[in-house]
């Protein structure tokens, strides 16, 4: 609907030639198969091989037969003369516009799928380069325990990593076309000439179709390009989140001669990021409208057809437009240890509460006793500005029951942290691997 987030990728396959192409390549090779067969004359076939079409030519026939598969297939009669009475030979639109569509899809998906590996490997850069960058883990948008930023990247590299899977098996869902006819039956032409057509075209057949393909099959394709908008979405939201000024860890590019407000001199506004979030409640609306689709009348009616010219170019190009700006932004994305740390000490040290109510708990203390004491020093904490290390050791029922080893084990950062190779193991990231 709009040219401003097209890519030069999806814009080539979407466009109304390409559609054109699409649809020309499966009416060539319905009549090749035809021929063989002995369906149509051998020289007929040889002529439609050569066929061509005219989109101003389509959009004039178009006017008058208020049909665009018509207007099509008669323009590409005209390229061929007398043979042009065997084009579109035995077939129904939706033969040569759900099998050209499922081509065309398949296409789209391979487009994403190498963006989206790109977007793979540049997550997997910052989760072994910041592995040990320790940085404050927060539930509810409130200081919980550190991680580290590597931990953070490595979870969006794995979501990444199921999104690749989820994509190809998607793409393999669309890799179904139909021959069948009118409504399904192959009420003209036999299953036999289907496969062949398909066997060519590289497709699978549609076990049971109607006039069309199944809407499910396009539902899948939709939620699978979804789950990637609503996962860069996540990257995008915790990047918009920790740039914020009170936080200041992170920072999207920012290019030399960018401005970030047209008032604000001062601004560096996260600007790619919220633009992802804003395209992926799209893509999510588009999913939506594809399961509508799947319910149609009886064999077949037009309640998809209309949607289905922006749902499904639009999914695919704005996903793999999204995918692309994530990954400058991760290429470039400034990250702020220092700024990390000191959010982490600016907490006092309260972090630690569920190590002290562990080691009273192994000292002998009720652990609700421990947990109301531990609190209770959490709290005092935030008012005062003390640390609690500080008021642990100041507290007679505390510095009796833990000795110096146990304040010690209670209050180390690197232990707390002392799994996060692990993690990378489990998901196969190393830095030789």
């Amino acid at each position: 609907m709009t040219t401003r987030y097209d890519t030069p990728e999806m814009a080539a396959l979407w466009n109304e030639e390409a559609k054109f192409r699409s649809w020309l390549l499966v009416e060539k090779t319905v009549a090749s198969v035809q021929a063989e067969l002995g369906i149509i004359p051998k020289q007929a076939a040889r002529a439609i091989q050569r066929a061509s079409f005219k989109i101003s030519e389509i959009d004039e026939f178009e006017k008058v037969t208020n049909h665009d598969v018509i207007a099509f297939t008669r323009s590409v009669s005209k390229s061929v003369g007398t043979a042009g009475k065997y084009v579109h030979y035995g077939l129904t639109s939706y033969d040569v516009v759900d099998t050209a569509l499922s081509l065309r899809c398949v296409s789209a998906f391979e487009i994403v799928l190498v963006a989206l590996g790109d977007l793979r490997l540049e997550a997997a850069r910052l989760a072994l380069e910041h592995k040990h960058t320790p940085m404050m883990g927060r539930t509810h948008g409130v200081h919980a325990e550190p991680i580290t930023f590597g931990l953070k990247c490595l979870s969006w590299f794995e979501e990444t990593e199921r999104n690749l899977r989820r994509l190809a098996a998607a793409a393999d869902e669309m890799r179904h076309g139909k021959i069948s006819g009118v409504v399904g039956a192959y009420t003209q032409m036999g299953p036999d000439i289907e496969a062949k057509v398909l066997s060519r075209l590289n497709l699978m057949p549609e076990p049971v179709s109607t006039q069309v393909i199944p809407r499910d099959r396009h539902a899948v394709m939709l939620n699978a390009l979804a789950l990637v908008a609503a996962g860069l979405e996540r990257i995008a939201t915790e990047i918009r989140n920790l740039q914020r000024t009170e936080i200041g860890e992170l920072g999207e590019p920012f290019a030399k001669g960018q401005r970030g407000s047209s008032a604000m001199p001062h601004k560096k506004n996260p600007i790619t990021c919220e633009r992802i979030t804003s395209l992926a409640r799209l893509v999510r609306a588009y999913e939506q409208v594809g399961l509508e689709n799947i319910c149609l009348w009886h064999e077949r009616d037009l309640s998809n057809s209309a949607n289905e010219r922006v749902i499904i170019p639009e999914s695919f190009t704005l996903t793999h437009y999204m995918v692309r700006k994530m990954t400058g932004v991760l290429a470039g994305l400034v990250v702020r240890p220092d700024r990390m740390l000191a959010n982490i000490e600016s907490s006092g040290q309260t972090f630690f509460s569920q190590a002290v109510m562990l080691e009273l708990v192994r000292a002998g203390m009720d652990k609700d006793r421990a947990y109301k004491l531990v609190q209770e020093l959490s709290f005092t904490c935030q008012v005062d500005g003390t640390s609690l290390p500080e008021l642990c050791e100041a507290n007679p029922e505390i510095s009796r029951l833990l000795d110096r080893p146990a304040r010690k084990r209670a209050f180390d950062l690197k232990r707390l942290l002392r799994n996060v190779d692990a993690v990378y193991r489990r998901v196969g990231l190393t830095r030789r691997g």
